[in-house]
């Protein structure tokens, strides 16, 4: 294949170094990149950077786009800060859509690039010399995943690229937060610039909206006056859970984290009634949805007639969802944890009428509560085989209460003890598989002192590129503890099967079918294969010691591990 011959490049400063440089002054810590034939300039501007000691982010090379942008997510979580990944033309972009669509329902920001292939096809610099360069171009490569981001842009001359990173920063940060897509040509990407990159300052974001001081009110006095409040939650930032923990004990409202993607409220609040509304739901004469997408399932479960419904958020009426139903009697606009402030203020004045209805309501929900905690405990007890409920609790006693665990479907939440706010983190409500084993690197990465937990089922372990995932903790120093709920199938695909079928054909074989993951390799030696201390774990009495072994090994000997546990449900 003929190659074009390179060019004599300036050693004078290009749009690359800018590009650093500005995502480096906003804050991106970690540049996460899976590199094609558009890298060159970022290539030279790392490598110029090495020898200058300029401000760029730190170069993550990350095998695959998706475990990159779930890296990307890991760290954002840790640190709130919006990271860059970059990839490879278009088919390097749709490598991220899975994990883009994670990130886009989960508001998570990332400013993800990708170069385009090289507009012209001779005669400047950067040139197309590759034969992909011409299949490679799309008539609009952000069109593909333009409904995931809230803005998107090509650079189209090379002193522009500083204001570009300014603006992606700007929106992406803006509430509510999400992903933006920058696409990079080559030609403008590689040419000069008349000066060195010089430092950016971060434009000033505009403030999340604060709640109406009237809607405030009317939800006070509907609190007051409510017989069975109920709250349902789903994802709250760190400082909401404090200011939740206090509305709910003063007033004895219990709170359902349902399809949790936080840590809302202590396991042990005494008004912390687990994660499905259920019979709460049911009998609730007022619901305060605060930032749950879906509180409760329509064609499942309902409140009464007459049930008042408040939804509180940065969106509460989740603008971006094409269909979306719920009841709302009160919409309320801000973050959760300034409305919740805001409404333990207003209640400051009202709840001394109330004190007789709430102290019968504390008294019925603390004997429920009594009621549930043993059937907790009762349920989660070691049987014959390993139960996810067993194996959940397990987990939670060996990893202790710092450690940080990031959850892809399988833990069950009811049964792992966790107090402290920011050591729980869920899959989002998009459900993109392959996203747990990723973020668990990418929260590594940013705090290298936590002790970082992935619980993953088989299918999802399987779904994040477990090779690359190995190969990346080895290759960055980012020793993690996984472990796999091992049931040998699909079992999202299985349940939704059976939600439908059970009396069919489909039940019969137990909807095994296309949801069958055996035979199951072992797992334990593809980690092993790449330095990880790595053991399978069949019977209950097994399990304790095996989850302390690897957990020392992660911590004492800075070694990745992992413990497949065979856990049939």
């Amino acid at each position: 294949m003929a190659v074009q011959a390179p060019q004599s490049a300036a050693r004078g400063p290009i749009a690359a170094d800018a590009f650093l440089r500005a995502l480096a002054d906003h804050g991106a810590d970690y540049f996460f990149a899976n590199p094609g034939t558009d890298f060159p300039p970022i290539v030279e501007a790392f490598t110029r950077a090495a020898k200058t000691n300029a401000k760029v982010p730190r170069p993550v090379l990350v095998p695959h786009e998706n475990l990159a942008m779930a890296m990307a997510h890991g760290v954002y979580l840790m640190t709130g800060r919006a990271q860059a990944v970059m990839v490879h033309v278009n088919v390097g972009t749709a490598n991220t859509i899975n994990n883009l669509t994670n990130m886009s329902r989960d508001r998570a920001p990332v400013i993800l690039a990708a170069g385009r292939t090289p507009i012209t096809e001779k005669g400047a610099f950067g040139s197309r010399n590759r034969s992909i360069h011409w299949a490679q171009e799309m008539f609009d490569q952000a069109g593909m995943l333009r409904e995931l981001v809230k803005w998107d842009y090509e650079l189209r001359v090379p002193g522009q690229i500083t204001d570009v990173v300014s603006r992606a920063f700007e929106i992406a940060m803006t509430s509510p937060r999400g992903p933006v897509y920058l696409v990079l040509p080559r030609e403008p990407l590689s040419a000069p610039l008349n000066e060195p990159p010089a430092p950016v300052k971060p434009r000033v974001l505009s403030a999340p909206a604060h709640p109406d001081p009237r809607a405030i009110a009317s939800l006070s006095e509907w609190i007051a006056a409510a017989e069975h409040p109920l709250i349902i939650t789903a994802a709250l930032n760190a400082d909401a859970v404090e200011p939740l923990g206090k509305l709910a004990e003063r007033c004895a409202i219990p709170v359902v984290t349902h399809n949790p993607r936080t840590l809302c409220l202590p396991s042990s609040h005494p008004m912390h009634f687990g994660f499905e509304p259920g019979a709460l739901l049911a009998e609730a004469d007022l619901v305060i949805v605060l930032e749950s997408d879906v509180p409760w399932i329509p064609s499942l479960q309902h409140p009464p007639a007459g049930c008042r419904t408040v939804h509180i958020g940065e969106d509460p009426s989740f603008s971006r969802y094409p269909m979306r139903s719920f009841p709302c009697d009160l919409a309320i606009t801000s973050s959760a944890a300034v409305a919740l402030n805001e409404l333990n203020h207003a209640l400051d004045h009202r709840l001394q009428m109330a004190e007789a209805r709430i102290a019968a309501r504390r008294a019925r929900l603390t004997e429920r509560m009594r009621t549930r905690r043993a059937q907790l405990a009762k349920d989660s007890g070691a049987g014959e085989r390993i139960s996810p409920a067993y194996l959940s609790r397990a987990i939670g006693e060996a990893v202790g209460p710092d450690a940080i665990i990031i959850n892809e479907y399988s833990l069950r939440p009811d049964h792992c003890v966790r107090e402290k706010p920011g050591t729980f983190f869920a899959l989002g409500p998009a459900g993109g598989l392959g996203w747990g084993l990723g973020a668990a690197l990418g929260a590594k990465l940013a705090a290298p002192d936590k002790l970082i937990v992935a619980t993953l089922g088989d299918g999802a372990y399987l779904f994040s590129n477990p090779t690359v995932g190995h190969w990346t903790a080895e290759k960055h120093g980012l020793p993690i503890l996984i472990i796999i709920f091992n049931n040998s199938r699909y079992g999202a695909v299985r349940n939704a099967t059976l939600s439908m079928f059970k009396e069919g054909a489909s039940g019969e074989n137990d909807g095994r079918t296309l949801a069958d993951l055996d035979p199951a390799p072992p797992y334990e030696v593809l980690a092993k294969a790449q330095g990880a201390h790595a053991e399978r774990v069949e019977r209950p009495a097994d399990l304790p010691a095996a989850l302390l072994r690897a957990r020392d090994a992660v911590v004492n000997d800075k070694k990745q591990a992992l413990v497949n546990v065979i856990c049939p449900y």
